[in-house]
Order: C-alpha cells, then sequence, then structure tokens
C-alpha cells in the first residue's frame, strides 16, 4: 500500500483527490493537510510514501513545505501540483526536491500513474514537457561554470546528462548509444550520484543551468 498525505487549501480538492486514490487497491490516503506547515507537521508524523503538494497556499507554500520535507525525511516522496504548465513555481519545487508535478485538471488515470511512478523513485513529468519547462524558465539566465561535480563526470556520463536534458528515455539513449539499457541505467545512477540529483528532474536542471544545453537545443 502506498501511503499518501494530501495537501491543498481547498477541501473540495482533496475530496476529489481522496476519491480517485481511494479507489485503487495500492494507494491509500492517511492525512490531509490545508497548507504548508501542516503538511510538514503531517509527514513527520505519518511519514507517508508520498505527498501531493499544491504549489499555491496562504502561508508556508508549498514550494517551501517540499524543501522542509525532502531536506528532513528523504524517504518521502512529493509530487507537485500546480494549476499552470508552465509556472515558475514548478520549477522552484523540482529544485526543491519536487519527484515531479502533474497540473491539477490531470485525468484520475495520469494522477494515479504520477503517485505510482514517483513512488518508484522516478519523475513523474514527461521528458520533454520537463524539457520544455525547464527551457522557458533558464532561457534568459546566462550559463554557470560548470560546477566541479558536473566536471566529474566521465564523457560517457556528461554525453548522457545531455541526452536526459533533451528528453531522452533510458531505451532511446540504449538505442542513439548503442548500448544496453543496463548499461545506460548504470551510468546515470553514477551521475545522479556526482551531481547529487535525485531524479531526472534535478538532473535536467543541472545540464541547463551548466549550459551544457541550452532552450530548443
Amino acid at each position: 500500500m502506498i501511503r499518501i498525505v494530501l495537501v491543498d487549501d481547498h477541501g473540495l480538492v482533496r475530496k476529489g483527490f481522496k476519491l480517485m486514490l481511494d479507489a485503487q487497491p495500492d494507494l491509500g490516503v492517511v492525512g490531509e493537510a490545508a497548507d504548508g506547515a501542516e503538511a510538514v507537521e503531517l509527514s513527520r508524523r505519518l511519514r507517508p510514501d508520498v505527498v501531493l503538494m499544491d504549489l499555491h497556499m496562504p502561508g508556508l507554500d508549498g514550494v517551501r513545505a517540499t524543501e522542509l520535507i525532502t531536506a528532513e525525511l528523504p524517504e518521502v516522496r512529493v509530487l507537485a501540483l500546480s494549476t499552470f504548465d508552465l509556472d515558475e513555481n514548478v520549477v522552484a519545487a523540482l529544485r526543491a526536491g519536487a519527484g515531479g508535478f502533474l497540473p491539477k485538471d490531470v485525468s484520475p488515470e495520469e494522477l494515479i500513474e504520477g503517485v505510482r511512478v514517483v513512488h518508484r523513485g522516478e519523475s513523474a513529468v514527461a521528458p520533454r514537457l520537463l524539457s520544455r519547462l525547464i527551457g522557458t524558465f533558464v532561457r534568459a539566465s546566462p550559463a554557470r561554470p560548470v560546477p566541479a561535480e558536473l566536471g566529474g563526470l566521465t564523457e560517457r556520463e556528461r554525453e548522457i546528462l545531455v541526452l536526459i536534458a533533451r528528453g531522452r528515455s533510458n531505451t532511446e539513449i540504449a538505442v542513439e548509444l548503442s548500448v544496453s539499457p543496463s548499461t545506460v541505467k548504470n551510468h546515470v545512477t553514477s551521475l545522479f550520484a556526482k551531481i547529487d540529483a535525485r531524479d531526472r528532474a534535478q538532473a535536467v536542471i543541472a545540464a541547463y543551468e551548466a549550459g551544457l544545453i541550452r532552450p530548443g537545443e
């Protein structure tokens, strides 16, 4: 059973999500919070597997709550929810440690699958959507010096990081580089450890911020 905490300042939204999630045999809502501070406290007390986090709330917002939860409880995965697809707070939430994001108007099937994907430790954002989203908000930013941890990547790891930032899945990378999917997976695990990225979301951000790839590439 994947244990879930719902965080949204609108009770009707929480009720709707709860009905969707509790209808699944492998999902269960164990707590609800109306603001970020309550979300942090519930996460500390209940230790859920996944927190569905609205980003726009009065008081402690979803970005800050995500940062506090992922820093203190790294085993708890956060799936951010936003009313807008291209919302700068989404990028902030990914930087804060969220495992992905979904718009609030997703279908029940997409929400359910998103929770399962995040629980597995993967990013619940489609790779190409993720690249487009992050590219939008780094477009005007000058390329930063390549951080030391990126400088420690092997040539193949850097190549794979660029392909991840371009929206390629592990399977697509394997085909493009003519290697096995397991080899790609090993490289991805190694480069994530070197750049201190929890998932593909943070890896894409690192690639953009270091100037390894620019929007539109």
